[in-house]
């Protein structure tokens, strides 16, 4: 059958056995220094492990496979791991089915999750300001379309066609007060925390947003801590998915006062 799976580029794995670690399935294993899938009926194609590889070796991908079978994967962990390791199994097994619960089209829901857009300006050069109540002066939002989070976001929402997408860290507009008039003005947006979110679905979102949309550059906004780097791996790794190979993707990196540090080109 044709199914989401795991895939490990063996150039880029270092043999870490991180991505060991954080399958709770089992279905992979360090053999002569490369992580490699055990037996494909163990993977669930959920890529738990994505996010715990450091090299971006790691990609789930949709192909022909043998058939993710539960009851041989729980046998499999009770085997090799013991009954500690079949209660995370269990866990895990129950955060996938709500994941993909969640992921089905719902007719109805959060008022959170509307699409909503609005036509803005993107040519000033400077923050806009307003007048509030009290007589003082506050920037103008430079956003113009709803959600933003990108678990919340469809790949098909209206607002990414044709503009150029901005992934940004959830910490980058609290520490630069430019975030909005430099990097959000006329473009659209994505929000995302790859220490602190349930990062699994990402990667394969990003690539949908990046496939299904005439866009013609990404830019990643992060800050310069290092867990950040993740979300500049997910877009590396989101592009590569996609098929997109003349799309640019861009690395801005913003330092802890809120300045501007450099820009990197990552791909494209």
């Amino acid at each position: 059958m044709k199914r989401k799976i795991i895939e490990i580029n063996e150039d880029l794995c270092n043999g870490c056995g991180d991505c060991v670690i954080g399958c709770a399935e089992g279905a992979l294993q360090i053999i002569d220094g490369k992580a490699k899938v055990v037996k494909e009926q163990f993977c669930d194609g959920f890529g738990d492990c994505i996010g715990t590889c450091p090299t971006g070796a790691l990609k789930i991908v949709e192909r022909e496979a043998e058939e993710y079978d539960i009851d041989a994967t729980r046998e499999h962990v009770l085997k090799t791991g013991g009954d500690e390791a079949v209660k995370r199994f269990d866990t895990a097994n129950a955060e996938h089915d709500a994941k993909e619960a969640d992921a089905k089209p719902k007719m109805s829901g959060c008022p959170g999750m509307q699409v909503r857009m609005a036509k803005k300006e993107a040519t000033a050069a400077k923050p806009a300001t307003t007048t509030v109540s009290d007589g003082g002066q506050v920037i103008k939002s430079d956003l113009d379309q709803w959600p933003v989070q990108l678990h919340l976001v469809q790949p098909s929402a209206p607002f990414f066609d044709g503009k150029e997408l901005v992934i940004l860290s959830t910490c980058a507009p609290v520490a630069s007060p430019d975030v909005h008039w430099r990097f959000v003005r006329g473009r659209s947006l994505v929000v995302a925390c790859p220490k602190l979110d349930k990062t699994e679905p990402y990667v394969e979102k990003l690539a949908g947003i990046m496939a299904q949309n005439n866009i013609p550059k990404v830019i990643v906004v992060r800050m310069s801590v290092p867990c950040c780097g993740g979300l500049s791996m997910m877009a590396q790794q989101a592009h590569a998915m996609s098929g997109c190979s003349d799309l640019v993707v861009e690395e801005v990196t913003i330092g802890l006062d809120g300045e501007l540090m450099k820009t990197e080109r990552l791909a494209g």
